[in-house]
């Protein structure tokens, strides 16, 4: 079962939220995930980033394959 570490988008229309999560790579965007690691929201200045780094660097040593947007935010919070 492939994995990936994605944004779940949450919030209402025009305030976007996030949900850091580790889903089957077959699952829908806003579908059933597999673990929570934290969330990420755009609409504060800075935009406020938590995240459970510990969890995050169990997935990616278990092969999950994170997407561009959540490699950055990754990458912003030391987790490579």
């Amino acid at each position: 079962m492939p994995v990936k570490i994605r944004l779940q988008r949450h919030g209402k229309k025009g305030k976007p939220f996030y949900w850091i999560v580790a889903a089957d790579a077959r699952s829908k965007r806003d579908g059933k995930y597999l673990d929570k690691i934290g969330t990420y929201n755009p609409n504060t200045n800075p935009a406020t980033i938590n995240l459970d780094v510990d969890g995050a660097v169990k997935w990616l040593e278990n092969g999950a394959q994170p997407t561009d947007t959540a490699r950055a935010i990754l990458g912003y919070k030391g987790v490579f």
